[in-house]
């Protein structure tokens, strides 16, 4: 008997031990990620039902539309054209806004299109002087060039006698249109042969773009939405590190179910905005409001949040205490790649991995009305991805989320609609 019972205790004991082990197994290789040195402490309250609801609560299927369905509309007309080329050369330049990249490549297509020019593969520029990347650094240059196959011509480099000396520079804007390029850019291109485009971004001209939009309802060229859509990739790498920050957020948001919300917060951006006024209007936020926001309309305070802001800054603090499981890219991108990409010291790369994130993220909140937040929702209308949440809309004393939806998806004021049927 006294063996017996020698035998039960052993088993026990080596049945607890079975469970220390597979309990630390479990820790070190399938339990979220935690990022040192961010004083983050997880909440310990499991979502509720009721906050569940509160979220996906509506009238029909959701308050998001669902976009799923969306097929591209600019694949018919793209095949019923075919101009000669002609000789000459479209040169243009991106700056280093990400969100930029969209409206110039668009632009370049289009004009080169109807000219019957070779586009040129353009230069990454940045806003210091001799600051300049490849395309390649940052797009797939097959991607892009195999997508436009049988529109347009692309090379990576223009022969000799196509040298930028001689070619003349021409400004188009916002949204260049087939009947300004006849009228305007046509004339001079069969004069000149190779022009070097700018594209309008003033913010002037961005406000007059979007009234104008607004009111007549334009619908974007199809050789513009091919560009937009159906060529630009990131480069293998580059998007490979984007894949693993997405990766590394929806570990850390194993309570949501893999769910975390991106929000364009840069305090100096909002500084700019709320520069000057006395009064605190809809449209000047702090980081605390921000997070004041979010909280009202639902969201717990185990969310996991992403900020576009580069590295922590104190006045980011009181958003943290009320979601303490906020994280900017300097805590979730890897140390070696931190180093690769040169994040804190060149901002280019940053900001491409703050749109991707922004874009590819289960929920974007912008704080700002600008062109990153046009864009990012153009990406999202695309891939259907419609939660998007304004919290310059309606009420500001109102809590449910329905309320909030951006408008762009809510009336489908966006000019991407029309890339899609």
């Amino acid at each position: 008997m006294a063996r017996d019972v020698r035998q039960v205790v052993a088993g026990l004991l080596t049945g607890s031990m079975l469970i220390m082990l597979c309990n630390m197994v479990k820790r070190d290789h399938f339990d979220p990620i935690y990022v040192e040195n961010l004083s983050v402490q997880y909440d310990l309250v499991k979502v509720s039902k009721q906050s569940l609801v509160k979220l996906s609560d509506s009238t029909s299927g959701g308050i998001w539309r669902e976009n799923f369905s969306l097929k591209p509309c600019w694949r018919k007309p793209l095949s019923t054209t075919n101009e000669e080329q002609a000789k000459g050369y479209i040169f243009f330049n991106l700056t280093d806004n990400p969100e930029d990249h969209i409206t110039q490549i668009a632009n370049a297509v289009v004009v080169a299109k109807y000219v019957g020019a070779t586009l040129v593969l353009p230069e990454i520029r940045g806003t210091q002087t001799g600051h300049k990347r490849q395309f390649g650094d940052i797009y797939d240059i097959e991607r892009f060039m195999t997508s436009l196959d049988g529109t347009i011509q692309v090379v990576k480099d223009p022969p000799l006698e196509a040298s930028k000396v001689n070619i003349t520079n021409i400004k188009v804007p916002f949204m260049v249109t087939k009947d300004f390029i006849e009228s305007k850019i046509q004339p001079i291109f069969k004069a000149k042969g190779n022009l070097m485009l700018t594209t309008n971004l003033s913010p002037s001209t961005m406000a007059k773009a979007k009234e104008i939009i607004k009111k007549d309802n334009i619908k974007m060229d199809p050789y513009a939405c091919l560009a937009i859509f159906g060529s630009l990739e990131l480069q293998q790498e580059l998007n490979q590190l984007v894949s693993s920050m997405i990766g590394t957020l929806r570990s850390l948001s194993y309570k949501t179910n893999g769910q975390f919300v991106a929000v364009d917060l840069k305090l100096e951006s909002l500084g700019n905005l709320c520069k000057g006024n006395v009064i605190k209007t809809k449209d000047c936020f702090n980081a605390k409001d921000i997070g004041e926001f979010l909280k009202k309309i639902g969201y717990q305070r185990h969310t996991t949040i992403y900020l576009t802001q580069s590295g922590w800054h104190g006045s980011l603090d009181d958003f943290r205490k009320i979601f303490p499981n906020t994280f900017t890219k300097d805590a979730i991108i890897p140390a070696y790649e931190k180093a690769k990409y040169q994040i804190t010291k060149s901002s280019d790369f940053e900001k491409v991995i703050d749109f991707q994130i922004c874009t590819q993220a289960d929920v974007f909140v912008p704080t700002i009305s600008n062109l990153f937040y046009t864009n990012v929702v153009a990406k999202r209308i695309a891939s259907g991805k419609t939660e998007v949440l304004d919290p310059t809309q309606k009420d500001s004393t109102s809590s449910s989320i329905v309320n909030y939806v951006s408008p762009y998806i809510s009336k489908k004021s966006h000019w991407a609609y029309s890339c899609f049927c």
